[in-house]
């Protein structure tokens, strides 16, 4: 994390930057699961802050067709089904459908978390969390109903794990802010990040936004995923895995600068 701070008294923000949601970008909002008037009320708000009937959009054919779609072009290895994405779009059609009913008959239950060791250039080891296909594919069908509401809450100020934003953009936002003579740079390094997001501060800032309790749900069933390595088996009560859909955005939520309600 990194923030600049000018030499004289200025305003921490720079004039030119872009503030609030009616001044996003919205093209990459999916058209197949957000509608105008859905994008509409990001601009405009919606009456209490929170997001209520949203649940419907997740399990809708057209939403898992894209998520899937999505999980499909990732590749990726199999989870602890044994089910690989070849496997899985042999009968796409069925399994997506039997994914749908699940998640509208509230039957839906995710598989543990395959965990894997994966070298680093250091002779130590990355943690690689690994869903199965099938959590892959809800989770990114929740991604994609969810991730609009957040994003317009978001400061100007942050990049990282964000639709739209390249690290080309942030390098462009800190020439210009040295440019304006921002002289000092504090860089931080948050040591095991996803290991240590709580889940209370992170569903307490999901919850300020999203008032559908199904929803809310799924989110905190993925956070409670067992975890098997090996012989190994536990329920973790902390972090999320490295490796699924929802961990980058996960840390976004939780230290990515959303505004207050």
């Amino acid at each position: 994390m990194k923030a600049m701070t000018k030499q004289k008294t200025a305003s921490t923000v720079p004039a030119g930057a872009k503030q609030g949601a009616e001044a996003r970008d919205w093209s990459w909002v999916e058209a197949s699961v957000w509608t105008e008037r859905m994008v509409s009320a990001l601009v405009n708000g919606v009456e209490g802050g929170k997001w209520y009937s949203l649940m419907d959009k997740v399990y809708a054919p057209k939403t898992l067709a894209l998520a899937w779609e999505r999980v499909r072009a990732n590749k990726g290895a199999a989870g602890v089904d044994g089910q690989s994405v070849e496997r899985f779009a042999a009968g796409a059609e069925t399994y997506l459908a039997e994914l749908s009913r699940e998640l509208r008959e509230g039957s839906y239950r995710p598989q543990p978390v395959k965990r894997v060791d994966i070298p680093k250039g250091d002779g130590k080891t990355r943690p690689l969390g690994i869903p199965t296909v099938k959590d892959r594919i809800a989770q990114t069908a929740v991604k994609l109903v969810i991730e609009p509401v957040f994003e317009a809450e978001f400061c100007p100020g942050s990049y990282g794990f964000r639709p739209g934003r390249s690290c080309k953009e942030a390098l462009r936002e800190v020439d210009g802010l040295l440019k304006a003579r921002y002289a000092f740079v504090v860089d931080a390094d948050l040591k095991s990040c996803f290991d240590s997001i709580p889940h209370g501060k992170l569903m307490e800032r999901v919850e300020a936004r999203i008032a559908d309790g199904r929803v809310l749900d799924l989110l905190r069933g993925w956070l409670k995923q067992d975890i098997l390595r090996g012989l190994e088996h536990w329920t973790p009560t902390g972090g999320t895995p490295q490796g699924a859909v929802l961990t980058p955005w996960t840390q976004r939520i939780t230290f990515g600068g959303v505004r207050p309600v």
